[in-house]
């Protein structure tokens, strides 16, 4: 047969007669050469249909205890309802809803002790949102897939509410809002256990030096943005730095 053109013939198993190869049945014994007859294509050649390649295995998700010491597969909950919470935050400030004085620290809290914890999902600027929010989901995602969402809850707590209350302590009229300091905490409470293990001069999974440039954009947002807070900066690194020396040595056991 030929392979450059059409096919002139095809050989019957049966009889061994040559037959057209667009018939489905040999005429010369009956022989059922096809199921159905073939496809031609613009040149006039006979095409066979392919066969569908089996789908690739797939592994299901990690059960709970299913493997000792790894965490079941599951989605990411607390980490998307931060991220949502600082985005519904932000545009319920951009839509002039709510004015500043209602969410962020401006001046004393005194008995709206409520805006310490409404201030770090305010933001007076897309790319102090963007960067901010950034950073929380990433980092917030990695420490939940790791050690669920309570670490993560926690340390947003001690670097968010806790960098706004600090602030609010330490200045005369303070005026903070943003969640740096919340970033913060999640990204060196992540980046620890590999410090750790690149001092003991062991291999590291996470990338150290993106980290390291993450927490170098956070870190300067006090200087384009004046209601981020420094001081909640500082607090956040050290909660993040404490929180994550515990989980640490957890996760060695």
């Amino acid at each position: 047969m030929s392979t450059g053109g059409p096919d002139l013939f095809v050989i019957c198993k049966n009889c061994g007669s040559e037959v057209s190869p667009y018939i489905t049945e040999c005429p010369y014994c009956g022989n059922r050469l096809r199921k159905r007859a073939p496809k031609i294509d613009r040149e006039g050649r006979v095409s066979e249909r392919r066969r569908r390649r089996p789908p690739a295995p797939a592994l299901p998700r990690l059960r709970r205890g299913e493997i000792p010491g790894i965490r079941a597969e599951s989605r990411p909950y607390a980490t998307i309802a931060l991220v949502v919470a600082g985005l519904v935050g932000c545009l319920l400030w951009r839509t002039s809803l709510i004015s500043l004085d209602q969410l962020a620290i401006v001046g004393k809290p005194g008995a709206h002790w409520w805006r310490l914890i409404t201030a770090p999902f305010v933001y007076s600027n897309t790319g102090f949102a963007f960067v901010t929010l950034a950073a929380i989901g990433l980092y917030g995602w990695l420490l939940e897939r790791r050690h669920g969402p309570l670490p993560v809850v926690a340390l947003f707590a001690l670097g968010g509410v806790g960098g706004m209350a600090a602030t609010a302590a330490i200045k005369a009229f303070p005026v903070a809002l943003g969640g740096n300091g919340a970033a913060l905490a999640l990204l060196v409470a992540w980046a620890i256990p590999d410090l750790l293990a690149l001092r003991g001069e062991h291999e590291i999974e996470g990338d150290l030096i993106g980290t390291a440039v993450f927490g170098v954009v956070v870190a300067l947002m006090p200087l384009a943005v004046p209601e981020a807070s420094w001081i909640a900066d500082a607090v956040g690194a050290l909660a993040g730095l404490a929180v994550g020396l515990v989980l640490a040595r957890v996760g060695e056991r």
